[in-house]
């Protein structure tokens, strides 16, 4: 059915359309995905809305980032100034065959190409742009350029959970700080396609040749180093724990993981700080990718296949008054997704007083209670601190840093920063930043 192009004179908000039309720098035959969306999010501008393309990376187009509508909308937010976004690539599945599972980036032999492609569509985008746009907005729709620091990838698996839905595993080699590379194991999620929901260092392994790569080279899984922006901090928490009159810590401590994804959390705090580590993991399949990919033992921790807010009741409402069965640290990393607002933590459920106070009982008098929190807003966060305070004595902060994350850490009893969890594998394990960053609020 042709498509009727009279539907693009407006903005529609979040209205997607999705197309192909023939390459016009190509030979026949080869064909182009167009895909066009509209802001969800209405503007205040007064003026013209704007709009903008983004020529798909060569060997990326089957990226849910680019390939999916939830990855088209997480660009499109992250330009608040445009209201329509359109993306161009080749068409993914052409030839019914897809794409090859390896990505390299492309060289600026590219480059070329790219303008060539730029050129040729400008005024295709225009005329499938508002009908109000001025002059001057249509010789300035800007072709934009994705860049991010991935420089390899390599496709290990795609499934589907229960839960979570479909889910990828891949290996990618990245650009990190002064232009140093490293290779990493990924789990990402396809309802968030634009986010890492796991990651840990891989090592190439000492028989590899001197310039390794994804393919061809054996790797071994680095456990002993926390990647993810925010496991860190959550570990530094672990100073609250209040030792100081109690004969409990001599012995191995014990932690509570609600929310296991990736396992990396649960392995460094068994290997590398010798917690005895619980963990409950809502998803059957993401606990065999975790154990299949990235190194989570059986022997690491003992990991119920069960909803945290479940297993949280269940246990509280059998545990006595004696602290055998209770833990030093329960650690929640959960998350939540929204269409516009994107993934916030934690999901608002888990955080009822009910769920909290279940909480506060299994804990230790010295445990504290730490959890990843990305707040979608002001409000979202203020709340989150007083439902928290209602039910816990004291309440501490880690700003991660990185303008998303936050770690928020509640004690069942009052204790000062001077007197806590003092193990010296604890300082080795973490920055010191992040030990000096935690602050009572």
């Amino acid at each position: 059915m042709a498509l009727d192009v009279r539907i693009f004179e407006n903005i529609s908000p979040s209205r997607f359309v999705s197309f192909t039309i023939p390459n016009p720098n190509s030979p026949p035959f080869h064909l182009l995905r167009v895909a066009v969306l509209d802001s969800p999010v209405h503007s205040t501008d007064s003026s013209s809305p704007r709009v903008a393309a983004i020529l798909v990376p060569k060997h990326r187009e089957s990226d849910w980032i680019f390939s999916t509508e939830s990855g088209h909308l997480q660009l499109l937010l992250n330009l608040p100034d445009i209201s329509r976004l359109f993306l161009i690539g080749d068409d993914p599945d052409r030839g019914g065959s897809g794409f090859p599972a390896v990505y390299h980036r492309p060289t600026g032999e590219h480059d070329d190409e790219s303008e060539r492609l730029e050129m040729t569509m400008k005024p295709f985008v225009v005329a499938l742009s508002p009908k109000n746009l001025t002059r001057d907005e249509i010789d300035d729709v800007p072709f934009l350029i994705y860049d991010d620091n991935v420089v390899a990838s390599v496709e290990l698996e795609r499934s589907v959970g229960p839960f979570v839905g479909e889910m990828l595993i891949e290996d990618v080699e990245i650009e990190i700080d002064d232009g140093v590379r490293e290779f990493r194991r990924r789990l990402r999620f396809k309802r968030m396609p634009n986010l890492v929901q796991s990651d840990i260092k891989i090592i190439p392994t000492s028989s590899s040749n001197c310039s390794p790569s994804l393919t061809g080279t054996e790797f071994n899984l680095d456990l002993t180093e926390l990647v993810h922006p925010y496991l860190v901090p959550m570990v530094a928490s672990l100073s609250l724990i209040d030792d100081s009159h109690s004969d409990k810590l001599k012995s191995r401590p014990k932690a509570l993981c609600v929310g296991v994804g990736g396992g990396g959390l649960v392995s460094f705090l068994k290997l590398q700080l010798g917690f005895e580590v619980t963990g409950v993991e809502i998803d059957p399949e993401v606990l065999r990718i975790a154990r299949l990919y990235f190194g989570l033992e059986e022997s690491s921790a003992c990991v119920h296949v069960e909803d945290g807010i479940e297993f949280l009741k269940r246990c509280s409402s059998s545990c006595g008054d004696g602290d055998d069965a209770k833990f030093d640290a329960l650690m929640v990393d959960l998350d939540s997704t929204d269409p516009i607002h994107g993934m916030t933590a934690p999901p608002v459920e888990f955080v009822a007083q009910d769920v909290l106070l279940a909480a506060r009982t299994l804990l230790v008098p010295s445990g504290v209670f730490v959890i990843n929190v990305i707040p979608p807003n002001k409000t979202f966060y203020n709340e989150l601190q007083d439902k928290f305070r209602h039910v816990f004595t004291e309440l501490y902060e880690i700003d991660v840093g990185n303008g998303e994350n936050f770690v928020l850490i509640a004690t069942v009893s009052p204790r000062g920063l001077k007197s806590g969890f003092t193990r010296e594998n604890l300082t080795l394990a973490v920055s010191e930043k992040f030990l000096d960053a935690i602050r009572r609020i």
